[in-house]
């Protein structure tokens, strides 16, 4: 069943101890939908500017399952950029420019043959945008977002609406504190799913995610540290979240079980994004080496 994605289409500038990358494709609809085409057809909703390189809509358009029809092209406009260098520790980086082009302007339009999709993510966005997004899919089966702390620092009360309409929210454990106070990821969670979603999803880095579900709580490691190399933590977020999503789409679900085995999925698809810089060990990826990860991350894991 085929998955919206609305968010970001970026060109990335990086930088790691590990080396650097000079304008790849990035952006948070980029990675999601590279992840989650491999698990169910993907609509992208986006906007780029007139500069934006046409290998990298060659790189996206390689994606088996990901329709571009979404995808606006505006010829005055500059594509949003973003550049980062990461530290020692690629837990932590700092932001070197951000340069926001055509997400200073109106949202992309959502095409006509895109508003009977069930299954929708916002990727991180205003809240007010996210929430104008998903009041045009009238008939969609389940809708997740994501946000970040600005957001909640900034727009609070959108997001609270938003909060209100959506089944499931993507979020880290920082943000999930901020946004209830609960220093506790289970208890923030909760917290969370009494604002309105039916699920919350707390990533919790290198110990993994949490997941509070109105029918219970599961939790789900990190994929085994050492078990390859770290290259690139770009995108690592979507990628996650890409697999959850699409997993969900593939199999019509959303009960517990199906959501715990969605972070299966998130976790080995974004395990392989951070291989190299931007979508490039995706776009080298076939099926085969995702399941033989999965099941051995399931052994480790003890999920089905």
């Amino acid at each position: 069943m085929p998955l919206l994605v609305t968010g970001t289409i970026g060109i990335d500038t990086l930088h790691a101890p590990t080396g650097q990358a000079e304008r790849v494709l990035g952006g948070s609809c980029a990675y999601f939908a590279a992840a989650a085409s491999f698990l169910a057809p993907v609509r992208l909703v986006g906007a780029v500017g007139g500069d934006w390189p046409e290998d990298h809509r060659a790189q996206l358009s390689g994606f088996r399952n990901v329709s571009l029809d979404g995808l606006e092209t505006r010829p005055a406009s500059r594509t949003f950029a973003w550049g980062g260098r990461y530290l020692d520790d690629m837990n932590r980086r700092e932001t070197l420019f951000t340069e926001l082009g055509v997400l200073e302007e109106a949202p992309p339009k959502v095409p006509a043959s895109f508003r009977d999709s069930r299954h929708v993510f916002l990727g991180n966005t205003h809240p007010a945008v996210q929430l104008d997004l998903l009041r045009q899919f009238p008939d969609r089966r389940i809708a997740v977002c994501d946000t970040m702390d600005l957001w909640i620092n900034i727009a609070r009360p959108e997001l609270l609406r938003l909060l209100e309409e959506v089944d499931g929210v993507v979020l880290n454990d920082q943000e999930a504190s901020q946004l209830t106070e609960q220093r506790n990821a289970v208890s923030a969670g909760r917290a969370i799913v009494e604002m309105g979603p039916s699920f919350v999803v707390v990533k919790k880095g290198e110990h993994g995610a949490v997941l509070v579900h109105r029918d219970g709580i599961a939790t789900i490691p990190a994929f085994p540290s050492g078990a390859h190399q770290v290259i690139d933590p770009t995108g690592a977020g979507d990628s996650f979240a890409g697999g959850l999503m699409g997993h969900i789409a593939a199999t019509g679900r959303q009960d517990l079980d199906t959501i715990q085995a969605g972070l299966a999925w998130g976790t080995v698809l974004a395990s392989f994004t951070i291989e190299a810089f931007g979508l490039d060990r995706l776009a080298k990826l076939d099926r085969g080496q995702i399941d033989d990860r999965l099941r051995a991350f399931q052994r480790v894991a003890r999920v089905g």
